[in-house]
């Protein structure tokens, strides 16, 4: 028995040491960053500017890999079927946590197939209408929304997005039937409004504030709980007549399964470090967004939270993923 204990021992401490050691030589090859969103938008954006700042300290490329289709499931199922070694990342977002609820017949679960990484920043959506909409509020728009049922549509990049949900809540908010029109991605969702096909969106502010500063579009409100300092002169949807209102969009990564937990700390530790980073910061204030740093049991507390919070968003506002 002492002998078999002892046996024991060594072959724990080995393992201890072979996980050390494979963290230390990771990543030894390049490391694919799967996005299961379409190019152009911001999953995309901070994807290629994470993977361009992960190189420099590992001597490894990440290599950005759009995946969109399925409001996200595409890409994602992707990942989750992929060997757990750390060599393929999913760029997610609260697309992600949205969908636990909303489609609940996928063909993995978050929180049961995915490890969580690092959160990487959130930031607003803006509230936009095409300029020729008569509207130059929101207490405006919602009162052409009720003179005209059914009567106005609003664009997303897709069923279960954080652009779809926010105009969801927005209709169970002011009671009002807004017909959802979802697109392939945020930039032809983007592009529509901009045209005039679809009258109005929610939209990411570090993308859509600059089209609404050139006067390609109107903006009428803002998300959060405070105004942006991108927008300052764009009051919040909550304070501009639809009270209690508030919706963000967050980015994050995740990991399949069973990844080893040293490789989780190790990738946990360069993200942190990118996202704590004063030049990276300033830059990322100035486009609306604000920098998330958490550790892997903080991030997984998070996630917990935001599953909570959508499945009750869910339920009050009669989100479908077929509309």
């Amino acid at each position: 028995m002492m002998q078999f204990a002892v046996r024991m021992a060594a072959g724990a401490a080995c393992c201890v040491a072979g996980a050390g050691v494979f963290a230390q030589a990771y990543p030894s090859k390049p490391v694919r960053i799967v996005v299961p969103f379409a190019a152009g938008g911001p999953a995309d954006i901070y994807a290629r500017f994470l993977g361009q700042r992960l190189q420099e300290p590992t001597a490894q490329s990440f290599v950005i890999e759009n995946r969109p289709g399925a409001g996200s499931i595409i890409g994602t199922d992707l990942v989750a079927k992929s060997p757990a070694d750390g060599y393929t990342l999913l760029l997610m977002s609260n697309t992600h946590t949205i969908n636990e609820s909303l489609v609940p017949k996928k063909p993995f679960a978050l929180m049961r197939d995915f490890a969580p990484v690092a959160p990487i920043n959130y930031s607003d959506l803006l509230l936009v209408v095409h300029p020729s909409l008569p509207t130059k509020s929101v207490k405006e728009l919602v009162a052409l929304a009720k003179s005209k049922p059914k009567g106005l549509n609003y664009a997303s990049s897709g069923n279960g997005t954080p652009y779809h949900l926010a105009g969801e809540y927005f209709k169970s908010l002011i009671g009002v039937d807004i017909i959802h029109v979802p697109h392939k991605g945020s930039s032809e969702a983007r592009t529509s409004v901009m045209s005039g096909q679809v009258e109005m969106m929610f939209d990411a502010i570090t993308t859509m504030a600059p089209l609404a500063k050139a006067g390609r579009v109107r903006a009428l409100g803002t998300t959060g709980t405070k105004r942006s300092t991108v927008t300052p002169d764009v009051p919040t949807v909550a304070e501009a007549g639809v009270p209690g209102y508030e919706a963000t969009i967050w980015l994050g990564v995740m990991a399949p399964a069973k990844t080893p937990r040293a490789v989780l700390e190790k990738l946990n530790s360069e993200i942190t470090r990118i996202t704590g980073r004063a030049d990276v910061r300033k830059t990322w204030n100035e486009q609306g967004a604000e920098p998330l740093s958490m550790n892997l049991g903080e991030f997984e507390k998070y996630l917990n939270a935001d599953i909570a919070k959508w499945t009750q968003v869910v339920k009050v506002s009669g989100a479908r993923a077929d509309q």
